[in-house]
């Protein structure tokens, strides 16, 4: 693997850091206290190329490699992982029609989101359904030429604003083994029977859209189903090395976001008649938190890499990034908010708002638990 990063991605990361530093920084404590969508930061995200990243250039992305992917997710959370969100999760579910979609799909569905003119998202938690994804009850049944979609989703990221969903459903109650019989359909949200209910009051990424998706005898043409019917579950699996890398990357931007706001608030602040970064505890304090997040980033960087170079599945190495990452992220937020002392505990500074954005890395994409259960799994060479 080669640790350099060429001019061009080198230029990439400087121009997403200004974007950050000057669109996101200074609007980021608004847009969490008032749990509101960064509309027109996003469509300045859309005007730099930075919606639907990975979405190929003959359908108006950037075609952004893995790496460059985690590169800009790196420098955007490390401003403010809500805003971050937003931005990165504006293609969420396009890559199911990326990989497995139909030509008239892709243009379709994928070409408006990185203009900024669609908002997409994936609908696959449920109320009762979260690790296990096999269980969910969401069914979608064929009639005619049209799929009748009905159930709930839960948690669903955009579900209040996005234009459409790609569905993970269940079309073929009947078939024999665990994973078949589950099908990915892209439903609309200006069908009839569709409707959402945003999630308020959460922990953190609160700038970013989380809604309940209801699913009342929903219609869809025949065409909106993406691949093969009875393989949705096997189709979605392909992405999870990818997604989860991309949310390592996330827990290393808000920990290195932390780690700079807390050193820089440890050369201002003076206690005794000096600065508290002259103390041994703060030095050791700062000097462990940079130590993991270069370990992370490490990590991280080797996961994409792999998922970018190598033809073989690299879950192991995925689920590993994801859960020391986000382990460090909640870490190292933890100890910027020790350092600031009772200013970290309040939000005139960042380190509160990045120690509740933290949390939420060890818990979507697989929680810290389903990540540790895959990597013990793969050790002893056992599929899912």
């Amino acid at each position: 693997m080669d640790f350099g990063l060429t001019d061009e991605q080198e230029q990439l990361k400087k121009e997403v850091k200004r974007f950050a530093d000057e669109e996101i920084r200074p609007n980021a404590t608004e847009y969490d206290v008032e749990e509101k969508y960064p509309w027109e930061i996003v469509e300045k995200a859309a005007e730099m190329g930075l919606i639907g990243m990975s979405i190929p250039m003959e359908y108006g992305g950037a075609g952004y490699s893995p790496l460059e992917n985690i590169m800009v997710a790196e420098e955007l959370f490390a401003a403010d992982a809500g805003i971050g969100l937003c931005i990165g999760a504006c293609s969420f579910g396009t890559e199911a029609i990326q990989e497995f979609g139909t030509e008239e799909q892709k243009e379709r569905f994928l070409e408006p989101v990185p203009r900024g003119e669609a908002i997409s998202g994936a609908a696959i938690s449920e109320p009762d359904t979260g690790s296990d994804v096999s269980s969910i009850s969401t069914r979608a049944e064929k009639d005619g030429d049209e799929w009748v979609v009905n159930g709930n989703k839960m948690w669903i990221t955009n579900g209040s604003i996005g234009d459409y969903f790609v569905v993970l459903c269940k079309t073929d109650p009947e078939a024999e083994g665990r994973y078949n019989g589950f099908s990915q359909i892209v439903v609309e949200s200006d069908r009839d029977g569709f409707k959402s209910e945003k999630i308020t009051g959460k922990m953190g990424i609160r700038a970013s859209d989380t809604a309940e998706l209801i699913f009342d005898d929903v219609r869809v043409p025949e065409e909106n189903l993406v691949g093969t019917r009875g393989a949705g579950f096997l189709q979605q699996m392909n992405f999870f090395d990818a997604t989860r890398t991309g949310v390592a990357a996330q827990g290393v931007g808000i920990a290195r976001g932390a780690a700079e706001r807390a050193l820089e608030y440890s050369q201002q602040r003076e206690q005794f008649g000096r600065p508290i970064g002259e103390f041994q505890a703060i030095q050791h304090k700062l000097a462990d938190m940079f130590t993991k997040i270069e370990a992370a980033r490490n990590l991280t960087y080797k996961s994409a890499w792999t998922v970018e170079n190598s033809d073989q599945p690299v879950t192991k190495l995925a689920s590993m990034a994801k859960e020391y990452a986000s382990r460090i992220a909640v870490d190292v937020t933890n100890e910027a908010v020790q350092i600031h002392g009772g200013s970290g505990y309040v939000n005139d500074f960042d380190v509160e708002r990045f120690y509740r954005d933290a949390k939420i890395t060890q818990i979507y994409e697989g929680t810290t638990e389903i990540q540790k259960n895959i990597i013990a799994r793969e050790l002893q060479g056992k599929g899912f």
